[in-house]
């Protein structure tokens, strides 16, 4: 059963169940006033009839008394005397009792009875003198009008139900197929998106419509495109991972294929077979790396941390591999102490460093600073190289990304473009920021900004 049809039923149902319980409240009601009118009337009769009574000396309602007494057609009645003899009737032919158990209630009493399929209201009243009771009174009237308006009003509110279920039932049906048409085009999208492996669908969807169809539909095409770029950045990232792997691999499979060629070990092909297998483990090492860090399988050793003293020893390092190629400055350093992983953060700094010597041409400059700036330290990488360009900015964080035109790759020290992603993770689950600000052929200048210790 589909959606729609059980929601139509629903709606149907409920409005069903509302007006038949409004159905029977007004048969209800409308019932009780016509019996009260009823017992109102019947009430009246007896007492004008009881009004009228006279008993003789024998204890018996004299019939003369009431002679001149003309009831309505409707009315009829009896007297039953104490010892359940029938005194005066009218009609004169009614013999039975109207309300047998009437008669032995001791006290005025109603009853609705259904005799010879008749149907009367009937009023039992005692008669009392002051010697003690002489017999009963039986009042009855016709409910026939009572029961043809009871039936007809029944037939109303029946057909009524139906009716309004009906045309409920059908304006349900529309409304619910106008509801759930966006629902259908989903289905239709996804079952489309499946078997055409097309992720750049997106789903059709009014600016006006903010119901829960339509956040429902927003969100699905947010996770749409979030697929979208999850599958193109797997497909990127096993097409970058390709080929580094393959530049590595040719580079050994040509040298051992020259020293097989030559019979003879060869020291430069080794020392090119060496450098190429440290390439390939660093970059094994890169991908455990940042891949243990996005499954939150990569714990930080938190603790108060002078990164001052961190930044003093990668700038003794890096000085070294620096040389008198690259003017490596140390501009500006404050006593800053951060809480965090101290050789998370190192990496960080090894990375910054790194990326702007690999970049800076010879003669260049790069300059690193660290200064206190309110409640969070700011660490300062600048260079003079080649610089970013603004197409390429937005993407420097990504897994694998370079930008081969601007900063070309240096001989077998290049990176992977794993670097940093690594330095974004490490900051951003430091609690901190990483900024980057460049002009081509100007240079680029990195800011972290990581919060102080207290």
């Amino acid at each position: 059963m589909s959606l729609r049809l059980r929601l139509t039923l629903l709606y149907t149902t409920l409005l069903g169940g509302v007006l038949l319980i409004f159905g029977a409240l007004v048969y209800g009601l409308v019932s009780l006033i016509l019996l009260d009118q009823i017992d109102n009337s019947l009430s009246q009769a007896t007492d004008h009839l009881i009004a009228q009574l006279r008993v003789n000396i024998a204890g018996q309602v004299d019939p003369r008394s009431i002679a001149i007494i003309q009831p309505t057609d409707n009315l009829l009645f009896q007297i039953w005397g104490k010892d359940d003899a029938l005194q005066l009737a009218h009609p004169p032919g009614l013999q039975t009792p109207l309300d047998p158990i009437g008669q032995l209630t001791g006290q005025p009493v109603f009853h609705s009875i259904l005799s010879q399929n008749t149907h009367r209201r009937v009023l039992s009243v005692p008669l009392r003198t002051e010697k003690g009771p002489i017999g009963v009174l039986q009042a009855a009237m016709d409910l026939k009008m009572v029961d043809i308006t009871q039936r007809t009003l029944a037939s109303v509110l029946i057909l009524l139900t139906i009716l309004v279920m009906g045309l409920s039932g059908l304006a349900a049906w529309l409304i619910t197929r106008q509801a759930l048409a966006p629902l259908a085009t989903v289905t239709q999208v996804a079952t489309q998106i499946t078997k055409a492996d097309d992720l750049s669908r997106r789903i059709p969807v009014t600016s006006t419509r903010s119901d829960e169809v339509g956040q429902l539909i927003q969100a699905f095409n947010q996770t749409l495109e979030r697929l979208e770029q999850l599958f193109n950045a797997q497909r990127r990232f096993l097409a970058d991972v390709s080929h580094e792997l393959r530049t590595p691999l040719t580079v050994i499979k040509g040298n051992v294929g020259l020293m097989r060629k030559i019979g003879e070990m060869d020291e430069e092909s080794m020392n090119g077979i060496e450098a190429e297998v440290d390439r390939l483990t660093r970059l094994v090492g890169d991908l455990l790396l940042i891949n243990q860090a996005e499954a939150g399988k990569l714990p930080l050793d938190k603790r108060p941390v002078e990164l001052d003293t961190v930044l003093l020893e990668v700038f003794q390092q890096m000085r070294m591999l620096a040389g008198e190629r690259i003017n490596l400055r140390l501009v500006d350093i404050d006593q800053v102490l951060v809480t965090g992983d101290r050789d998370r953060l190192k990496q960080v700094l090894v990375n910054l460093v790194g990326n702007a010597l690999q970049y800076t041409p010879a003669g260049g400059t790069v300059n690193l600073a660290l200064r206190k700036v309110g409640e969070r330290a700011q660490l300062i990488v600048s260079d003079t190289g080649t610089g970013i360009s603004p197409q390429d900015l937005p993407h420097i964080f990504e897994r694998f990304y370079r930008n081969e035109k601007s900063r070309k790759r240096q001989g077998s020290t290049s990176g992977f473009g794993l670097g940093l992603s690594i330095a974004y993770w490490i900051v951003n689950n430091h609690d901190g920021t990483i900024e980057v600000t460049s002009q081509e052929g100007k240079g680029s200048t990195f800011c972290v900004w990581l919060p102080l210790s207290h």
